[in-house]
Protein backbone atom coordinates (compact mmCIF):
# COMPACT_ATOMS: atom_id res chain seq x y z
CA UNK A 1 0.00 0.00 0.00
CA UNK A 2 1.52 3.52 -0.59
CA UNK A 3 -0.01 7.06 0.64
CA UNK A 4 0.20 9.89 2.26
CA UNK A 5 -0.15 12.14 5.69
CA UNK A 6 -0.64 15.84 5.32
CA UNK A 7 -1.47 18.68 7.53
CA UNK A 8 -5.05 21.02 6.96
CA UNK A 9 -4.18 24.62 8.02
CA UNK A 10 -7.67 25.47 8.13
CA UNK A 11 -9.11 28.98 7.92
CA UNK A 12 -11.12 29.97 10.96
CA UNK A 13 -14.52 29.26 10.86
CA UNK A 14 -14.56 26.82 8.11
CA UNK A 15 -13.44 23.13 9.56
CA UNK A 16 -17.11 21.97 8.98
CA UNK A 17 -17.07 23.64 5.75
CA UNK A 18 -13.96 21.46 5.10
CA UNK A 19 -15.20 17.95 6.61
CA UNK A 20 -18.40 18.06 4.11
CA UNK A 21 -16.14 18.88 1.33
CA UNK A 22 -14.12 15.89 1.79
CA UNK A 23 -17.88 13.66 2.75
CA UNK A 24 -18.66 14.82 -1.11
CA UNK A 25 -15.43 13.32 -2.73
CA UNK A 26 -16.16 9.72 -4.08
CA UNK A 27 -13.54 7.01 -3.09
CA UNK A 28 -11.23 7.16 -6.57
CA UNK A 29 -10.34 3.73 -7.85
CA UNK A 30 -7.24 2.30 -5.65
CA UNK A 31 -8.16 3.86 -2.83
CA UNK A 32 -8.37 2.10 0.68
CA UNK A 33 -9.07 4.55 3.44
CA UNK A 34 -9.28 8.33 4.39
CA UNK A 35 -8.68 9.14 7.79
CA UNK A 36 -9.22 13.28 8.93
CA UNK A 37 -8.23 13.61 12.74
CA UNK A 38 -8.54 16.65 14.97
CA UNK A 39 -5.63 16.77 17.39
CA UNK A 40 -6.93 17.15 21.14
CA UNK A 41 -4.10 19.94 21.25
CA UNK A 42 -6.03 22.06 18.60
CA UNK A 43 -3.32 22.30 16.19
CA UNK A 44 -3.83 21.70 12.15
CA UNK A 45 -6.58 18.71 11.40
CA UNK A 46 -4.10 15.58 10.11
CA UNK A 47 -5.51 13.76 6.71
CA UNK A 48 -4.62 10.21 6.12
CA UNK A 49 -4.71 8.48 2.40
CA UNK A 50 -4.18 5.42 1.64
CA UNK A 51 -4.06 3.53 -1.85
CA UNK A 52 -3.62 0.17 -3.32
CA UNK A 53 -0.33 0.98 -4.65
CA UNK A 54 1.70 3.96 -5.41
CA UNK A 55 0.95 3.74 -9.51
CA UNK A 56 -3.12 3.96 -7.95
CA UNK A 57 -1.96 6.90 -5.99
CA UNK A 58 -0.17 8.60 -8.97
CA UNK A 59 -3.25 7.88 -10.61
CA UNK A 60 -5.37 9.42 -8.37
CA UNK A 61 -3.06 12.61 -8.54
CA UNK A 62 -3.54 13.17 -12.00
CA UNK A 63 -6.99 12.71 -12.45
CA UNK A 64 -8.88 15.85 -13.28
CA UNK A 65 -11.67 15.26 -10.56
CA UNK A 66 -8.54 15.07 -7.65
CA UNK A 67 -7.40 18.76 -9.11
CA UNK A 68 -11.13 20.28 -8.65
CA UNK A 69 -11.23 18.24 -5.54
CA UNK A 70 -7.84 20.30 -4.20
CA UNK A 71 -9.28 23.35 -5.68
CA UNK A 72 -12.20 23.13 -3.25
CA UNK A 73 -9.84 21.93 -0.62
CA UNK A 74 -7.87 25.26 -0.72
CA UNK A 75 -10.91 27.32 -0.55
CA UNK A 76 -11.05 26.29 3.60
CA UNK A 77 -6.86 26.51 3.84
CA UNK A 78 -4.57 29.48 4.86
CA UNK A 79 -2.02 27.52 3.08
CA UNK A 80 -1.45 24.28 0.96
CA UNK A 81 -0.98 21.18 3.00
CA UNK A 82 2.39 19.48 3.99
CA UNK A 83 2.87 16.28 1.86
CA UNK A 84 4.26 13.29 3.73
CA UNK A 85 4.15 10.71 0.93
CA UNK A 86 5.49 7.01 1.71
CA UNK A 87 5.11 3.28 1.73
CA UNK A 88 3.06 1.52 4.33
CA UNK A 89 4.53 -1.68 4.64
CA UNK A 90 4.72 -1.96 8.17
CA UNK A 91 2.05 -4.23 10.51
CA UNK A 92 -1.66 -3.13 10.66
CA UNK A 93 -3.90 -3.97 13.86
CA UNK A 94 -7.44 -4.75 13.38
CA UNK A 95 -9.87 -5.61 16.14
CA UNK A 96 -6.71 -5.46 18.81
Amino acid sequence: MYGTIFNLDVKDGCEQDLIDTFNKVENPPGAVAFYLMKPDDGSDLIAVAVFESKEAYIANADRPEQQENFSNMMEYLNSEPGWTDGVYPIGRYVNG
